[in-house]
């Protein structure tokens, strides 16, 4: 697995500034204080630095070093509305309205990173998903090429040879019923960042059938998404449609499918939809022992990241060494 070890070593020769949207929060602040002693990663924490401070002291955590930028007290904020008024322009936002939705941590935080003040961004700690995709999407914006904003998890445990097993999992978070052409770009997206952590993807589009032997809507969708990402990334392996047990056991897959070169050993797996994506990675997060690293968003044309409202300091300290790193690799 590329782990973090390597990717701290590639932020201390490339460093990067990542923004906090949830500046009081005890979890960011404890990441916040880790960063800060290990030196490779700049925290800018958003929000009122007197009530940021306090936060930290109450705390225990020392984030001495760290950018507090407030948004009620941003001495660039004519630049950051001018900027937001002409980003919007097609919604006919005025000043007055631009204004007012900057004071909202996650917009402000969006605008932050369009401005190249930061880097990258994780929030989404006190708040919901779609809070922090909307700014991103209106913001940031998609790739050029990329039509939507996707999600992968990557999964993490350690094998019996001592080296760990990495699985790349999408989209189990953003998108609700993709398209077959969603599905395409869903599994290019989500084949890129799995190299990213060391896999040599071998792509999987999940299904209840195995190449033809179940019949349905969803079963069509699965199959014709699977071909025409062989069309689009020629130099991909993929199969599908697969049941997950010819995609991952070499066995079943020798039966059901034996002419595959993925089934049966396949480690990046797109899913149907939503449901089945969301319950597929917790059921290997809680009953196979992965560790789960995600929602890692993708097709954006910067790193902006989520986090779980169940999350802890150590998720988040996680996921802000992953967000940065996809800085550095952009």
């Amino acid at each position: 697995m590329y782990g973090f070890g390597q990717m701290i070593d590639e932020l201390r020769k490339d460093p990067k500034k990542i923004v906090f949207t949830e500046g009081e929060d005890p979890r960011i602040l404890e990441a916040s204080s880790r960063l800060l002693a290990s030196n490779f990663l700049s925290p800018i924490l958003v929000g009122n630095e007197e009530k940021v401070l306090a936060a930290a002291e109450k705390s225990g955590y020392n984030i001495r070093g760290a950018e507090i930028i407030d948004p009620e007290n941003f001495d660039r904020i004519d630049e950051m509305v001018a900027l937001f008024c002409e980003l919007r322009k097609s919604k006919g936002v005025s000043e007055e309205q631009a204004r007012k939705v900057l004071k909202g941590a996650n917009y402000f935080g969006t605008m932050l990173v369009k401005m190249g003040i930061a880097d990258a961004l994780l929030g989404g700690a006190t708040y919901s998903t779609a809070d922090t995709v909307r700014p991103a999407l209106q913001l940031i914006k998609t790739k050029p090429g990329n039509k939507i904003v996707s999600s992968c998890f990557i999964l993490v445990r350690p094998s019996a040879t001592g080296e760990n097993e990495v699985l790349a999992m999408g989209d189990c978070a953003i998108n609700i019923k993709p398209t077959e052409d969603d599905l395409v770009e869903i599994c290019g997206e989500t084949a890129e960042c799995a190299k990213i952590f060391g896999i040599d993807p071998k792509v999987a589009f999940l299904s209840y059938s195995t190449l033809g032997s179940g019949k349905g809507e969803d079963v069509d969708k699965m199959r014709n998404a699977a071909t025409k990402a062989k069309a689009a990334y020629p130099g991909l392996p993929i199969e599908g449609e697969l049941q997950f047990d010819a995609a991952v056991a070499p066995r079943v897959a020798r039966t059901k499918c034996p002419n595959s070169e993925v089934a049966g050993h396949a480690n990046t797996f797109i899913f149907p939809d939503i449901n089945a994506g969301n319950i597929g990675y917790k059921i290997a997060q809680r009953l196979g022992n992965f560790e789960a690293y995600g929602p890692i968003l993708l097709g954006l044309n910067a790193p902006i990241n989520d986090l779980s409202r169940g999350c802890n300091a150590i998720e988040v300290y996680s996921m802000a060494i992953i967000t940065a790193s996809l800085a550095v690799k952009k």
